[in-house]
């Protein structure tokens, strides 16, 4: 057995000094993510549910999960509750990590609809004829009229199919989780099973997840830089370092969290409070698993999307003075040449990797 027991029901001082630091550092990360969310959402209220709110909160979520875990580990061990070591700190733990998991699955789906479907929607634009896409541009201010009503209204976004496969991945994980939290609260009774093993076996499952998503992570994202090599362009040359950034620091940080996952018990730390292997080493696994594994993959996503979308009324000038020119006899002298740019925009913004 690797843990040991230890006098007194409180970790050791290094211990508790890296679970405060987590915990610091994970309730900044939910701060700015939060923060970043009102602000993304005044600049462009009328457009609803957009990748970059999605993400904003997802991640801000995940981390405030782990901000309430490393709190509530410290308050139980200190003081014995008995629910926190069974099924009590398994769900608190367990949560954090499935809203994580679901936000990256999130950007893989993305990452497999620009790699798959850039054929397709460029053939669609190809045959799209300019007084189609015109017809669409006088349309869109339309739509957007009635929610500049509603000063703080989020309307739906359109959820694509691979999207509703994450949707539902992420379901299927949520149940299996509370399934293994039912399963170790009737092991905390007189009945042959065993609780350890059930955390054990959920623990592993979500390693090798993690895993195979980070391994998804790189190969699109390899894909992706590719694809995008081709363009010459300097905004290109930006979401090709963001896509390279991305898919790196994903298989790096998944690939330690899940061989951290699979080798120790430090997931299933809380199931011991009394108990400890070493202050100094699991301190360190301790790092290499939530830090490592969790608060800088979410914290470089929020690096990526640091940049705030234009705001609502330069959207509308831009808009107005595109009518404006579509409008000229241009377009009907050079359909194909009008064309081509339109086709051209809608690459270069199908090009972002989130």
């Amino acid at each position: 057995m690797m843990l040991e027991l230890r006098e007194g029901s409180c970790y050791p001082k290094a211990l508790v000094a890296v679970n405060v630091a987590l915990a610091i550092i994970d309730g900044f990360i939910a701060v700015v993510a939060f923060y970043q969310l009102m602000r993304i959402h005044s600049r462009n209220s009328h457009i609803g549910w957009t990748r970059q709110k999605v993400f904003h909160l997802m991640i801000g979520s995940s981390n405030v999960g782990y901000f309430i875990y490393f709190v509530l580990t410290l308050i139980a061990a200190c003081k014995g509750w008995i629910c926190w070591s069974h099924s009590c700190g398994f769900i608190v733990m367990a949560c954090p990590k499935i809203l994580f998991l679901a936000a990256f699955l999130l950007l893989l789906s993305f990452w497999v609809d620009l790699c798959h479907q850039a054929n397709d929607e460029d053939d669609e634009d190809e045959v799209c004829s300019p007084r189609e896409a015109l017809l669409e541009k006088l349309n869109k201010p339309r739509s957007h009229t009635d929610s500049h009503r509603k000063c703080c209204s989020f309307p739906v976004i359109h959820v694509g199919s691979r999207q509703k496969i994450v949707i539902l991945v992420t379901a299927l994980v949520f149940v299996l989780m509370i399934a293994s939290a039912l399963l170790i609260w009737i092991g905390m009774g007189k009945n042959p099973v065993d609780s350890s093993v059930v955390t054990r076996v959920y623990v592993d499952l979500f390693a090798i997840a993690v895993l195979l998503l980070g391994g998804a992570l790189a190969c699109y994202g390899l894909v992706l830089f590719l694809k995008m090599r081709k363009v010459r362009s300097e905004r290109a040359s930006s979401e090709m370092r963001k896509v390279a950034g991305l898919a790196t620091v994903s298989v790096l940080c998944f690939t330690c969290s899940a061989l951290v996952a699979l080798l120790t018990d430090i997931p299933m730390l809380y199931h011991w409070p009394q108990q400890y292997v070493n202050g100094v080493c699991t301190s360190l696994l301790l790092i290499l698993y939530y830090f490592i594994g969790s608060s800088v993959p979410s914290a470089f996503v929020l690096w990526v999307m640091r940049e705030l979308p234009p705001s609502s009324v330069a959207n509308m000038q831009e808009e107005s003075r595109t009518i404006v020119f579509i409008s000229d006899s241009s377009v009907t002298a050079h359909p194909q040449r009008w064309t081509a740019a339109t086709s051209s925009q809608n690459q270069v913004s199908r090009a972002s990797p989130i």
